[in-house]
Order: structure tokens, then C-alpha cells, then sequence
């Protein structure tokens, strides 16, 4: 069949998690994991609609430019991988040429560095094959006139050699008005054998993207405005988006036995982006209030990696131990132009906004940053007769940033030598069950998750700490399907809170705490039925007063209960049924908890046919129900409303 087999949907390959070859029944820590079969599907062709599907991770709007997340109530626009490399710019990533998606929850530092405190969201690219020679196209085109177009070709060039190219031209359209624009993505693969115990891989991956920045609605009464949903708070000659993207990847895998081997990876990475936006501040029922900004931000990232792996036998247990350095430059600049409203920044609400006339004021903030990292880490997973599994590790980080405010000649200088930790236990009373108990640590520094600017106020404060104690089981029913449930609790510390003695001066003493309980299952539950089923429960808090809220704060954006469900039927070998739902209750759009936005339910369905053995046809409905929702927010007033019902029909040709 062209189309998605039956058993697609369970992950099996947990190494992300460790570094190491482990299946994920053996990781101790949530993890779910979006499979190619699932992303064709369910018709995704971008990284936040497919983390709509994952429980635990709520929609951040970003501003109307950028992919941003909620993980276990952990807000981050950084915390993002390719490959396991970081790939932490501001900007909306494709899956034209991605496997699969992976989304490991709870801080790791020890694995993926700092951040990361609610968890990291990892991109698994298509590699090259050197034996199989394939064509596949693909079309798509929605109700909204939006379309999409990608190729997928991959060729065998010499003995052990494969070359493979991905490329897709996307227009985007909505119904948002004025909604527009389009994105083009280009990547090259190579993957060469260099002899039968080493492997190179190299791309290089171009995407450039164009579209309306769109910030959303208001809020009236702490709710969401009413009877605007399609209406842009903003000039459609002005509100842009515009991110062009270089990364160039290399890996080297090498044996030198069957348990010792090693990989090197290297990464650069361009980063251009420039945004504007006109967005609303906030409105009485009859007028709104807007202000306005051009961003502009350019970043370098060069990352190299390196990994030992050994796996050897210790009298009656097997021992597999990881060794690593990662080293990192990065070097980022960031300028702001606000705009001025000369006759004032009201305008009457219509379903078409009169922008009153603006102009830019002078440069708000012109800032540049270096950062240089050292990472040095070491875990040992030690198997005892097969029954219990013992986890332990530390990474060493050096976090060296030098930040300046040019405009005012202020730098913010800061050193940070941090030690992050990981241990867990495992226990499988049977091949198929394991149960584990593991705490982690996280850390991030004063500046945020960009390292754009560092005050001196900031740089005098140590890093944020995150903590994370989980308590989880993994059963894998039958191969092919896994159940998984995990208890944890997720806590924040060191966050810059007022002090209560000095006005105007703040402590490290903000805390915050998110406990929850998730529970998943994936794989083929019966002949022909797959499904990917998850439910998170989450109650998220200021425990001790930050500068942001007071103790007893709800967190933002941290629904108490999510729930997602996709399931697809083969009712015949050329015929199948899909459908999903995703209920979110309600949320609190930031920290003032006074915006609310209401609990929703979406329904999906699909239908898959395949015309012969190289051509298949699938139609995709989103909101079949017609819901109006609002899935994600910027503060109180910038909310995004989900869609209407739309339906995309979509052509797939492989030989």
C-alpha cells in the first residue's frame, strides 16, 4: 500500500532519550513519539500542528512568527532539536524532511545541555538509503485554497552510496483575512558507507519562509472577543514574517567492535529573520488599542558532538556506558524599531481594522551576543540479570555569555559552571513491563531561552533549576503496541521574585510547581486498527512568589486535562478510515489569571484510498464539528482562534 501501514504508529527506538541503544519500554521517562505513518495520516506538514497530538504539550502563538510550546507547564522557544542537535532559533519548522517527532518530557540536562526544563522536542530527519532507489510525490490543496507540493527522491550513486533529495513549495492560506504567504524547503542527503563498520551522513537543509505575522484577537470581560474571529488586528501591507534558514549537518559513525563504537557530529547553522506586527493591546467593546514593532534577528550556531558508547559484560550484568563532549558557539544579534501612532493607536473594531497611520520611532534596542558552551557528560545503564536496570549520570556544562546593549554601551557578562544529574531504576519483572522511579535536573540561565541580552541585574543571579521526579511503567502489550503511564512532579526554583523588604529590588526566591499524571497508548490494537491515544492531567502553581505572580498563581496555559486521540481502520487493503479528537479544558492565557480560554473539543477524520500500488488519494477533515476554539494565546491579548472546519484533499504517487 501507498499509504500508512496499520502498525505505523508505535515508536519503537528510545536512543534519543540516552544516547545509547535503548528501546523505549527501557527508558525510564515519558516519551512520545509522532511516526512518519501518522504524520501522512493526518495530512501534517508542520511541527506545532503535530504537537497538537501530543498530551502534556500546550500551544504557545509565539508572537504570530515562531514555533513556541508549553511543556509540562515549562513555556521555551528554544528547546528544540535536529537529530539531537540543537536547532534553538525563532522560527516555524517544516517536516517535509523529517521521520519522525519526538517529544521527551522532564528536565535532561544530561542529555540535551541547559534548558529543556519541561521536557525537548526532537526532529529525527530522513537519511539517505544506499540500496534502494524511490520517487515519491506529493500534492495537497485545502477548502482555504492553500496548497502543497513536495518530492521525495531518493538514488543509489555507487557501491554503498545513496543521495537523497526532499523538497517542498507550500502556499499558505486560512481563515484569518489577509492570511498568506508561502514556504520553500531544500534538502540534500548523503549517505555513504565507508566500509563495513563506518557510516557518514551529510545534508543541508534551505527553507525559506514568507507569511503574515498575525498576533490574533483581544480579550473583552476575560474572554476572548466575540465575532472576530477571521479579523486581522493589524495591516496586511505591514505585518510580515520573513525567516530564511541554512543548516548543514555531518555525521560519522564508526564500530571499532561490536561493543564499542563512536559518533561525531558537526553543525552549522544561519539563522535570518526579520518580523513586523501591528497587534492589539487590548479593547472596550467598541474600540481597540494597538501598538506595533519591527523585530529583526540574526543568529549563528556551530555545534560539534562527540560520543563514546560502550556496551560490555560485568560478571552478571550488562553495562553500557556513555561518554561525551559537545561544544558550541553561537553568536546572535537582535534589533527593535517600535512605531509610533502620530493621531493615536485607537481604531473603531470592524471587521476590517482602519490601521491608523504610524511611523518608526528610533531603534529601541540593538543587542549582540556570544555564547560559548563546554559540555562534558558520562552515563552508565547497568542491566542486572535482566531483571533491574540502574541508571546514573552528570553533565558538566560551562556557560560562558557576553551580551551587550549597544544603543547604551551596557554589556552583561556571566559565567556559569553548572552539574546536572540523572538517575533512575528500572525494574522489569517481565520482558515486556518495566516499571522506573528517576530524578533529573535542568538548568537556565537569568537571560532567558534566546541569550540575546544579559543585564547586569541578571547576570548577578545564578540559573533557574528545574527539578523532575517521575514515577512511570511501560507495557508493550504485543510488539507492535505500548502502554505507558507515569506520575511526576516538575519543580521550578530560583526564578526572580520581588523583595517583599526592599522596593525594587528582587531575590531568587520564585518557585513553581506542576504535578500531573499522563498515560498513552500506541500501536495496533487489533488487526487493521491503529491508534495513538493520550490523556495528561496537570495542576500547575507559583509556590513561592516570582516577579511575575503571587504564590497560588495558576500557571498559564496549563490545561488541567488534555486529551488526544487519532485512530485509524482498515476497513480493506485499499481502503481506511481515520479519525481523531483533541479535548483540552480550559486555561488561563498568562499569569494575571484574569483571561480565560474556554475548554474546547476538535474532531478530525480522514479518509485513505489507494487507487493502485503507486497512487493514493486521502482526504482530511479538521474541525469536523465546526468547534470554535482557541488553542493558544501571547498574554491576554493576542489569541489565536483555532480554525473552522477545512478539508484538504491530498495525492500521493510513489515508484
Amino acid at each position: 500500500m501507498v499509504t500508512a501501514t496499520i502498525d505505523g504508529y508505535a515508536g519503537e527506538d528510545g536512543s534519543s532519550a540516552t544516547r545509547t541503544p535503548t528501546p523505549i519500554i527501557d527508558v525510564p521517562q515519558s516519551m512520545t513519539v509522532i511516526t512518519a505513518h501518522q504524520l501522512e495520516d493526518q495530512g501534517v506538514t508542520s511541527l506545532i500542528d503535530a504537537l497538537r497530538y501530543v498530551p502534556g504539550v500546550s500551544l504557545e502563538s509565539g508572537e504570530g512568527n515562531r514555533d513556541a510550546v508549553f511543556i509540562r507547564g515549562q513555556e521555551t522557544t528554544a528547546d528544540f532539536y535536529l537529530d539531537g542537535v540543537r536547532d534553538d532559533a525563532q522560527y516555524y519548522r517544516s517536516l517535509y524532511n523529517i521521520e519522525r517527532v519526538e517529544v521527551l518530557k522532564g528536565a535532561n540536562a544530561l542529555i540535551f545541555g541547559r534548558g529543556g526544563g519541561g521536557g525537548v522536542v526532537n526532529r529525527v530527519s530522513k537519511i539517505a538509503d544506499p540500496d534502494s532507489p524511490f520517487i515519491g510525490l506529493s500534492a495537497e490543496v485545502d477548502s482555504f485554497g492553500a496548497f502543497a507540493l513536495a518530492a521525495d527522491v531518493n538514488t543509489p550513486v555507487a557501491e554503498g552510496v545513496g543521495l537523497r533529495l526532499n523538497t517542498t513549495y507550500e502556499e499558505f492560506a486560512s481563515n484569518r483575512d489577509f492570511f498568506d504567504g508561502r514556504f520553500i524547503g531544500i534538502s540534500p542527503t548523503l549517505t555513504a558507507e565507508l566500509g563495513p563498520d563506518t557510516r557518514l551522513t551529510a545534508s543541508y537543509t534551505y527553507d525559506d519562509d514568507r507569511r503574515l505575522a498575525d498576533r490574533g484577537i483581544p480579550a473583552l470581560d476575560g474572554r476572548p472577543l466575540t465575532g472576530f474571529d477571521d479579523t486581522l488586528f493589524g495591516d496586511p501591507d505591514f505585518n510580515r514574517a520573513d525567516t530564511e534558514v541554512h543548516i548543514l549537518r555531518s555525521r560519522l559513525d564508526h564500530a571499532f567492535s561490536d561493543g564499542l563504537s563512536v559518533n561525531l557530529s558537526l553543525q552549522y547553522a544561519d539563522y535570518d529573520k526579520i518580523y513586523a506586527n501591528i497587534l492589539p493591546n487590548g479593547t472596550d467593546g467598541a474600540t481597540v488599542t494597538l501598538s506595533g514593532y519591527e523585530d529583526a534577528q540574526q543568529r549563528e550556531n556551530l555545534i560539534g558532538q562527540a560520543n563514546m558508547v560502550w556496551q560490555a559484560r560485568l560478571g552478571n550484568a550488562d553495562n553500557t556506558l556513555l561518554a561525551g563532549v559537545e561544544v558550541m558557539r553561537q553568536d546572535s544579534q537582535n534589533q527593535r524599531r517600535n512605531l509610533a501612532f502620530p493621531s493615536g493607536n485607537t481604531a473603531p473594531l470592524a471587521d476590517v481594522i482602519a490601521v491608523p497611520d504610524f511611523a518608526f520611532l528610533p531603534l529601541s534596542r540593538d543587542r549582540d551576543s556570544e555564547l560559548n558552551v563546554f559540555s562534558a557528560y558520562v552515563q552508565d545503564q547497568l542491566n542486572i540479570g535482566g531483571i533491574v536496570e540502574l541508571v546514573a549520570g552528570l553533565r558538566f556544562e560551562r556557560f560562558d555569555l557576553e551580551t551587550a546593549e549597544l544603543l547604551t554601551n551596557t554589556p552583561g557578562d556571566r559565567v556559569d559552571e553548572e552539574v546536572s544529574p540523572r538517575f533512575a531504576a528500572i525494574v522489569k519483572p517481565l520482558e515486556n513491563l518495566s516499571i522506573y522511579a528517576s530524578y533529573a535536573e535542568s538548568f537556565l540561565p537569568q537571560s532567558g531561552d534566546q541569550f540575546f541580552l544579559l543585564t547586569p541585574t541578571d547576570a548577578s543571579f545564578e540559573p533557574e533549576k528545574f527539578e523532575n521526579l517521575e514515577l512511570g511503567a511501560k507495557y508493550a502489550i504485543h510488539p507492535g503496541l505500548l502502554l505507558t503511564a507515569a506520575l511526576f512532579r516538575l519543580e521550578r526554583s530560583n526564578t526572580r521574585a520581588p523583595d517583599p523588604d526592599n522596593t525594587g529590588l528582587v531575590l531568587l526566591t520564585g518557585e513553581s510547581r506542576v504535578e500531573g499524571f499522563e498515560i498513552g497508548l500506541a500501536g495496533e490494537v487489533i488487526p487493521n486498527l491503529s491508534v495513538n491515544l493520550g490523556y495528561a492531567y496537570l495542576d500547575g502553581k507559583i509556590t513561592e512568589t516570582t516577579s511575575a505572580a503571587a504564590a497560588g498563581t495558576t500557571l498559564e496555559q496549563v490545561p488541567e486535562h488534555h486529551i488526544t486521540a487519532w485512530a485509524r481502520y482498515d476497513l480493506t487493503d485499499r481502503l481506511g478510515l481515520g479519525a481523531g479528537v483533541v479535548h483540552m479544558s480550559s486555561q488561563f492565557a498568562s499569569l494575571s489569571n484574569t483571561v480565560v480560554l474556554p475548554s474546547y473539543t476538535r474532531v478530525d477524520a480522514a479518509i485513505f484510498f489507494d487507487v493502485t500500488e503507486q497512487l493514493a488519494l486521502q482526504l482530511n477533515v479538521e474541525n469536523l464539528l465546526d468547534e470554535d476554539f482557541f488553542p493558544s494565546a501571547h498574554g491576554n491579548n493576542n489569541i489565536q482562534p483555532g480554525e473552522p472546519l477545512n478539508a484538504s484533499l491530498g495525492a500521493r504517487l510513489r515508484f
